[in-house]
């Protein structure tokens, strides 16, 4: 099976990068937010013609029960800030008009996350992950985010946007988020620095094995 992984910033591939043989999955970096995400999931799709893509990184949690360094696995995937209106017909809040309100991630994908052998700790919550080009760093944008997605798990700059791109061209697709910060318990931004100065390291292992049981 050829995989594609696909990472926004340099910490996370630093992070990846040693735990997987360049033979054996397709790993590149995109840049952070949507339009990047999405212009190189298209060129990794026109060049590799993965079996699957996989979006994985940090993101900002969401819920009582999720904590730093959770890993967040996306059954749906929805944008935070698009709204296309009434005016051209009937969509939802978050939904591109004519494509669907949110995107499933692939079943089988999605299944087989969520049947993964994990050490005993590793804490892995199924959910909607949402995306926007939005750097969460405060209390009020998230309680905003959340006041249109109560049940998101993560908010994340990338994942919906590679979700829409693989839909567009029938690549199955599935994001697997470690949760970096909380951002209604956390005040600027101080949770997000933590994680990377002092317990990033071995956050992507869920990635990994999920990755060895495909």
């Amino acid at each position: 099976m050829k995989i594609g992984i696909i990472v926004a910033m340099d910490k996370e591939l630093q992070q990846l990068r040693p735990l997987f043989p360049e033979d054996q999955v397709i790993l590149q970096k995109s840049g952070i937010g949507k339009v990047n995400a999405a212009i190189q999931t298209v060129e990794m799709i026109r060049q590799f013609q993965p079996d699957c893509i996989i979006s994985t990184g940090c993101a900002g949690g969401n819920g009582d029960d999720i904590n730093v360094q959770d890993v967040v696995v996306s059954t749906q995937l929805a944008y935070h800030d698009v709204y296309c209106g009434e005016a051209i017909g009937h969509s939802v809040y978050g939904q591109v008009q004519g494509l669907p309100p949110r995107f499933d991630a692939d079943p089988s994908l999605l299944e087989k996350a969520l049947s993964l052998s994990l050490p005993k700790g590793v804490k892995v919550h199924p959910g909607l992950i949402v995306t926007g080009d939005w750097f969460v760093d405060t209390k009020d944008k998230m309680r905003e985010i959340v006041g249109h997605f109560p049940e998101a798990k993560a908010v994340d700059m990338e994942s919906c946007a590679i979700a829409q791109t693989c839909y567009i061209n029938k690549v199955p697709f599935i994001s697997f988020r470690v949760i970096s910060d909380i951002p209604l318990r956390d005040t600027d931004a101080s949770m997000y620095h933590d994680f990377w100065n002092t317990i990033a390291q071995n956050s992507f292992q869920v990635t990994k094995t999920f990755i060895e049981s495909l």
